[in-house]
């Protein structure tokens, strides 16, 4: 678990499924999502259960609290690769830059090998492309047509993250 000034960070657990489920079918939440929007419980069930997966294997997948309500997620889903989700009440506040932060120095103080940690947005989310340069990740390059959700494509904007130099 991490404590940063406004959020508890901690492994995903059972008991989030009906909090992560209100996220994952809001169609504003889910609009830059590499997938649509969930339709039905099961289909959060199966993302909850990848990201208790994905804590043990490879972590950190942490959701994220803010007095004691789960309003997103952060984590890693693939090899150096970050991701994070908020609930759009949770917007607009800060609470994702405060996530991220706390994730990419987790992330490289277990990951001793990353040399660097990389996103992967759609260049029409302005919030999320705001949090990445806070944190401090950089544009490496971009792609058309990577996603294609509910018959409309997107592109993606690459970010990269090195790894702080040791003081």
């Amino acid at each position: 678990m991490i404590q940063t000034a406004r959020l508890t960070l901690r492994p995903a657990e059972p008991g989030d499924l009906a909090a992560l489920h209100a996220i994952f079918t809001d169609p504003v939440a889910m609009r830059h999502w590499s997938h649509p929007a969930h339709e039905h419980l099961e289909q959060t069930a199966a993302r909850l259960e990848g990201f208790i997966r994905a804590e043990r294997e490879l972590g950190p997948e942490l959701m994220i609290l803010h007095d004691g309500q789960l309003i997103g997620r952060a984590g890693m889903w693939r090899e150096w690769e970050v991701g994070y989700l908020l609930a759009p009440a949770a917007w607009g506040h800060g609470y994702a830059t405060e996530a991220l932060t706390a994730l990419c120095a987790e992330a490289f103080a277990r990951h001793p090998a990353c040399a660097a940690l990389t996103a992967d947005i759609d260049p029409r989310n302005i919030g999320s492309a705001r949090v990445l340069e806070k944190c401090g990740f950089t544009v490496t390059h971009h792609a058309a047509n990577t996603f294609c959700i509910n018959g409309e494509w997107s592109d993606s904007t690459y970010y990269c993250l090195p790894r702080p130099a040791a003081p």
